[in-house]
């Protein structure tokens, strides 16, 4: 049986509730390199996305679920995105919000559900994450998880500082029948 739970975490929908979780979090200029955000979000537009959060990931092509700890806290994201059933294949991003909260197992277990979920229950042959070359927590995240590298996009992410390369890692289902 799938179960979106694990030791330290679950994943579960956005919730109204999440409004203002969201808004520090999309209006954080630190991680708008990361999700290629180049504006701020009203809370308007923001309730009108939770608003519609609930849609199917075959209609929307994504998928945001919130990583919350036992006492029911936010503490971050994980989404498929790009989703195409097609050549069933999907992207998968995360991000744990406060650094406090980050290597303590709970991004791994984050990760591990939602593999889970989208090999099981939405029958992916594989998952891809784009990383930026200096975000050694994330690729460590991903290669501990079973993803591959599997190549490098030079000069791919426009920055203050310059261009940054990212590297695509990759994770194909081998429990398929």
């Amino acid at each position: 049986m799938l179960s979106l739970k694990g030791e330290q975490i679950y994943l579960r929908a956005l919730e109204p509730t999440d409004l203002d979780f969201l808004y520090n979090l999309e209006n954080d200029t630190s991680v708008w390199e990361l999700s290629g955000t180049l504006k701020p979000y009203s809370k308007k537009v923001l309730q009108l996305y939770l608003d519609n959060a609930h849609r199917d990931i075959y209609d929307v092509k994504q998928l945001r679920l919130c990583i919350s700890n036992h006492q029911d806290n936010c503490i971050g994201l994980i989404d498929l995105f790009d989703f195409d059933p097609k050549h069933r294949r999907a992207g998968i991003g995360i991000i744990i919000v406060e650094p406090g909260d980050r290597n303590k197992g709970a991004g791994a277990e984050a990760l591990s559900l939602l593999c889970d979920y989208a090999f099981s229950t939405l029958d992916m042959h594989q998952l891809y994450a784009n990383i930026l070359e200096e975000n050694e927590a994330s690729i460590h995240l991903f290669q501990k998880m079973g993803f591959e590298e599997i190549g490098v996009k030079k000069e791919w992410i426009r920055t203050s500082q310059g261009f940054k390369n990212e590297i695509m890692y990759q994770k194909i289902n081998t429990d398929e029948s």
